[in-house]
Formats: C-alpha cells, structure tokens, sequence
C-alpha cells in the first residue's frame, strides 16, 4: 500500500473531453478515453498493479520533485532534481474543441535545464479497466496498441537537428519501455494519440511538439484572461476556474463532479464512488460561480443541457434524475470491479452510480437557481424550456412533502431532510420570481401556497427546541452541514435568532479546526460503515455564513486557512482526513466552485468594511 502516492501529490491536464491525472514522479495514474465517463488506460491509481500506467522519471538515480502549473495555463510542470542536473517535464493535452471525437493526444516533453540526466519511459496500458487485451504493432514512426474497446499510437519525437534520439522500445506482453539521455538544452520526448480508426503512428518533431505548447498555452491564456474577478484571492480563484473548465465536456457544456472514480472517502473503506458523471446539482452551482468570474459562455453552454434534460423529464413519480452521463444519457448503472484492489485497498470499486435513481427534492432548487441567476444575467430560457419548468414546478407542489434520499445519497431509507424541503422552497420561489419578471405562464398562485406551506414546515418540524438548531431531517436532533446554505439563499435572515444558535450549534458540533463535517454518520447511519473526513464545499459554506452573520474576521481567518489545504498546484479532492491529506475523488468540483462563490462573496464583504 506503500506504493500508492497521495491522493494530493497528482496534477490535472485535460483537452476539454477527457483529463488524465499525473504524480509527482512522472506517472500518468489515470486516463480514460475518449470522454471522461470511458473506460480507464491507465488506471493505477485503483491498482497499482493491475491498473496500468505510463511513467517519464529520471531512471536509476536518487531524484527529487516538485510540480507547478504554467502561470495562466493547466500544463503542468514536473521538476527533476538530482545531482547531475535538473529536467522539466511538460505534460499538456492540445484543446479538442467542441466537436464529439475519438482522437486525443498527451504530449510528454522532457528539456534539460542543465548538467546530464538519463530517463526511462514506461507505458503500461490496461484497457476497459484492466479487463480488454491488447495487441502491439510495430510501426517505423511509433508502436500501435489495439484494444476491442480503443486503439492508441506511442511515438517518441523525430528530431532531425538534435543529437538525442530515444533508444529503441523493449517490448514485451506488458507494454514497452525505453532510455534516453538528455544533455543541457535538448528536448524530447514521447506523443501519445487515441485514434478513431487503426492507422500507423504519426510521430511528432520536437518543433511540431514545441508549436502545440504554445497553441495550448496561448488558448488558456486567452480563456483565463476573460474572467473579471480582480480581488485579493486571484490566482487561487483563477486557477479553480481553470479547473473546473478541465471538468467541463465541451461537446454538451456538461461539469463532471470529478473526472475520476473510486477514491475512497476513508482509506480501506466502503465509500468508494464513481464521479465521472453530471450532478444537476454540481452543475447548477457551477452556473452562479461562473457567472460571477464573467464566463457567460460557459454557463449558457450548460444551461442549454439542463433546459434539454429539462425538455426530456419523465412524467411520472421523478420526472429529473439527480445526475446523468455527459452526453445526457440517463443510464449509469453500477456495478462493482473485483479484480482491482482500490486505491491502498479500499475495496470496492465501483463505476456507474446507484444513486442516479434516488429522489433528491433539493436539486429542483439548484436548477432553478442556476435558471434564476441566468434569467437576471440576461441569459432567458425559450419558451418549451420554460413551459417545461413550470411543469417541473406542477410536479414539486404534489411531491415535496414526502420523505426522499437527501443530498447526501445515503443508502439508509428515505427521510424528510430539511434541507431537501428548504430547496423545494426556493424551487418554487425562483420560479415565482421568473414568471413575474419576464411576465411567463404558470400557475403563480398555487406555487405561492405551497412555498408558504414549506416555509411555514421547515420553521416549525425542521428546528428542535432541545438542540436550538435546524436539523437534518424531521424528528431528529442531528446537525447537517448542508443547512449552511439558508441564510445564503435567502430563506432565513443571517440574523433571526434561529438561525444564529444553529451556527452555534454547528461551530461545536461539526466543526473541527475550521474545517467542516457534513454530519456525524454515528449519529445519523447511512446505510455504509466506516466514517469521512471533513468535506470541503462545506468549509466553504461556513466561511459564506459566518461572513453573512457579521463574524467576517473568522470568515476570512477560515478561509485563508482552508486555502493552505490545497496541494500545491491549488488543487482540492473532495474531503481532508484527520491527518490533513486528501481524500475522495480528485480534483471536485464542488470543492472548486464553491471556492469561487466563497472568495467572490467575501472580497465584497471585505471591500464594504473599507
């Protein structure tokens, strides 16, 4: 289990269809092509063994390394510190666009910086996660890897003007390696190219390898230069917008919750889930963080899927489900990979998601505040989306007031979550908002009596006398971190006396040194063994509630020590452990656009204190 780097000690690059993830040490651990949702090549951060790899590391000396992220880009930067010299690897994946396709290419590229350093290339590939052989092919230019599920081209660079050349591939059934030395000033290294059709491998020059850098720099640089957030936290809030643009699939404009699967939120324990997939919820956030950096585009992008599984809802008991594939389709069904061993053996493994099915009344309240804030920013729903939304608004009035699965998609029977009831409020409130502003149909009056019914129902059931706390659900005395969200979505003054001994409440009760858990699952069971860590969007939640109830000097004092959680490249996992690592799925966009809002929200909070 040793020989599973931390989860933190990985940078992301991706092309705007798929990502990989690469250690420290130079090993792509994880890549799926050709979409984020495919299945694994590289996979070893579920089974070092068996999973497959593809490693560019300084071969047969002791060697230090570091990671950064070119300034204003997502290519990554691995340094090589040893006692002969020091090496760059550049590792970058040139923009697809937004065209559906199979080709993707991962470029590799090692410079010397000085003195002499030898490398070793090993690719390793394990197709359909693990379980598809493959064929090699020996090509002039490159080697051929042909699976049943996907086929891929390895090819060193051809220089002509250099000296260095790649010394020939060892083959054998597990894949090919190769040696080289680069002196100060060379450049090299290996291209590799998912292809839609078998062909031979094309490889790149060192020139055409230096031509795409540039394109790919110069292409984020522009992106990241259209945000319009100038304040005090800028590079931490630019480089989460990078990232959550590496989550986006450009073809839909759908946000995938993380781009990888299986890391667990307790190291050898059963909470083990498959993120690869478009949460309404996840997404509908995204919208307000995007909006608020200026990244209009991109919220219209995702706004058009949301109306388009809007227009698809299913009459019936639940016409939305809470997530659904990229391309929209609805059908994620999971099952478990017994033959790898999960990350430090945190078994099962699991791909697809269960929970695709689960009644979650909170997220009609996400899309329709993603609808709401994009009604306000002039980006208006055509007439079938929003006839269809009023639809959806039909449909919550006869069906909010019933038990469901809750935000959390525990596994341990319906309940009436508070905050599930909160957010069918606000579902109908934005609604209401909308209709009134743009002068659309629906039946106004029949929404506004059952947003006072709710209203009037969280106030009264969701509040416990014994606790002086809103609860997680009817019934209980359990604290949920999710209830942070009240005063910032206006259903509850920052001041009512109700709701300041809840942050009361929860300051003692779930949080631990600023950070923050969701609940206790001792005291509330979910259905699963084993317990988490601290999840980060709530952090970030807290930091907007404290600055919100006047306590801005602890906002700011937490959010500034959140900030050091990040590993080095800025980047956030779903969850801090008791020991401060990282843990769940990598990196989350929950936690990166929450980020966001929270950094947005309190510069403007601070800026009004002068």
């Amino acid at each position: 289990m040793e020989s599973y780097p931390a989860v933190e000690n990985h940078g992301l690059i991706g092309d705007l269809q798929t990502a990989a993830l690469i250690s420290t040490d130079g090993t792509v651990d994880w890549f799926c092509a050709p979409r984020f949702d495919s299945p694994s090549v590289f996979g070893a951060l579920l089974d070092r063994r068996n999973g497959g790899h593809f490693q560019l590391s300084p071969d047969g000396v002791d060697y230090t390394s570091k990671q950064l992220y070119l300034p204003g880009t997502p290519i990554l930067i691995t340094r090589f510190h040893t006692a002969d010299g020091v090496g760059e690897l550049l590792d970058f994946m040139p923009v697809t666009g937004a065209q559906a396709t199979d080709e993707h290419r991962l470029i590799r590229l090692v410079r010397m910086v000085r003195g002499t350093m030898r490398f070793r290339v090993q690719c390793r590939p394990r197709f359909n996660y693990g379980r598809d052989p493959f064929e090699l092919e020996v090509h002039p230019e490159g080697d051929l890897f042909r699976s049943p599920t996907l086929t891929f081209s390895l090819a060193a660079f051809k220089d002509v003007e250099r000296a260095f050349h790649v010394g020939d591939f060892h083959r054998d059934a597990d894949g090919v390696s190769a040696r080289f030395t680069l002196h100060a000033g060379d450049i090299g290294g290996v291209a590799l190219e998912t292809v839609g059709a078998p062909r031979a491998p094309r490889a790149l020059s060192t020139e055409q390898a230096c031509d795409l850098l540039a394109e790919t720099r110069d292409h984020w640089r522009r992106w990241v230069g259209g945000s319009r957030y100038k304040g005090r936290w800028r590079e931490v809030v630019e480089r989460s917008a990078m990232t959550l643009k590496l989550m986006t699939y450009a073809p839909t404009g759908a946000l995938v919750a993380a781009p990888t699967a299986g890391l667990p939120e307790q190291i050898g324990g059963q909470r083990n889930w498959d993120y690869r997939y478009t949460w309404i919820r996840d997404a509908s956030f995204s919208v307000h963080a995007l909006l608020r950096l200026g990244f209009t585009d991109e919220a219209q992008k995702y706004l058009l899927w949301l109306n388009a599984r809007i227009r698809e809802a299913r009459d019936g008991a639940m016409p939305l489900q809470i997530m659904y594939r990229i391309d929209g389709s609805p059908d994620l069904p999971e099952e478990v990979l017994g033959h790898l061993e999960g990350y430090r053996g945190s078994a099962p493994v699991r791909i697809g998601n269960g929970a695709a099915d689960q009644l979650q009344l909170d997220i009609y309240g996400e899309a329709l505040v993603s609808l709401e804030l994009a009604d306000r920013n002039g980006l208006i729903a055509p007439y079938d989306g929003w006839r269809k939304t009023a639809g959806l608004m039909d449909w919550l009035c006869e069906h909010w007031n019933q038990p469901e699965d809750g935000i959390w998609e525990t596994r341990s029977g319906r309940q009436d979550f508070t905050y599930g009831r909160v957010l069918s409020w606000v579902a109908l409130d934005r609604a209401i908002r909308i209709a009134r502003r743009r002068g659309r149909p629906g039946d106004i009056a029949r929404w506004s009596a059952e947003r006072d019914a709710i209203y009037e129902q969280v106030m009264t059931r969701g509040f416990h006398s014994g606790r002086r706390a809103f609860v997680q659900h009817y019934g209980s005395d359990i604290l949920d971190a999710s209830l942070l969200a009240m005063p910032g979505l206006n259903f509850i003054s920052p001041t009512d006396p109700m709701w300041e001994s809840t942050l009361r409440a929860m300051d003692t009760g779930l949080v631990s040194d600023s950070l923050v858990y969701r609940y206790d699952p001792s005291a509330s069971p979910d259905g699963l063994a084993g317990t988490e860590g601290t999840f980060n969007m709530c952090t970030f939640w807290y930091v907007q509630a404290l600055a919100l109830a006047g306590r801005v000097d602890d906002a700011r004092l937490t959010f500034e020590k959140m900030l050091t959680y990040s590993n080095p490249l800025g980047l956030y996992s779903e969850e801090i452990a008791p020991t401060g690592e990282q843990i769940g799925n990598f990196p989350q966009a929950f936690s990166h656009l929450s980020l966001i809002s929270t950094a947005t929200h309190l510069d403007e909070l601070l800026d009004q204190q002068g």
